[in-house]
């Protein structure tokens, strides 16, 4: 079932996000960032902030009253920014992620946006792949990658974003 998160849902999701995206557990599903980054994805803290901003939604999807997925929804003037797309690394290839997308393109529609876009480290070439099968083109938009505490740069290559977007 996929719903709206809530602040009581904040340390279930940073559990969640933290091991899709970092560390060993994170090697256990294909979408890791383990080999790039270290430090944690995200903090209790920074997740309060997104869930409280108006215009952010956090989706969530539950099974068996767990969260295993979640995606991030930030309404901008024209388009829909998602990021933060998570699914428990033990239940990748499931098609979770995939009606996660599903349904950040119903809550575009819902909203009136016909656009919506996202960033992915360029490296990340089977991420990238899933996404364009899904509909979603390279905008030619890059970014470098913002160094901080939390996201440490390990890759000997430089990271960027890519800014890809789809049209619903």
């Amino acid at each position: 079932m996929i719903t709206k998160a809530t602040v009581e849902d904040i340390p279930a999701l940073t559990t969640l996000i933290n091991a899709a995206y970092r560390g060993e557990t994170s090697k256990k599903g294909w979408t890791t960032e383990a080999h790039l980054l270290e430090g944690k994805r995200t903090n209790e803290e920074e997740m309060t902030q997104i869930i409280l901003e108006p215009n952010n939604t956090i989706l969530k999807y539950t099974q068996n009253n767990q969260i295993i997925g979640s995606v991030l929804l930030v309404e901008k003037k024209e388009e829909l920014y998602l990021g933060m797309l998570t699914v428990s690394p033990e239940l990748q290839n499931g098609g979770i992620g995939k009606k996660m997308l599903a349904e950040a393109e119903n809550y575009a529609k819902s909203l009136g946006l016909h656009r919506i876009i996202m960033t992915v480290i360029s490296v990340r070439e089977e991420l990238l792949a899933w996404y364009i099968r899904h509909g979603y083109k390279d905008t030619g938009k890059r970014e470098a990658f913002p160094q901080s505490d939390i996201h440490i740069t390990i890759s000997e290559e430089p990271l960027e974003f890519m800014y890809l977007e789809k049209r619903i």
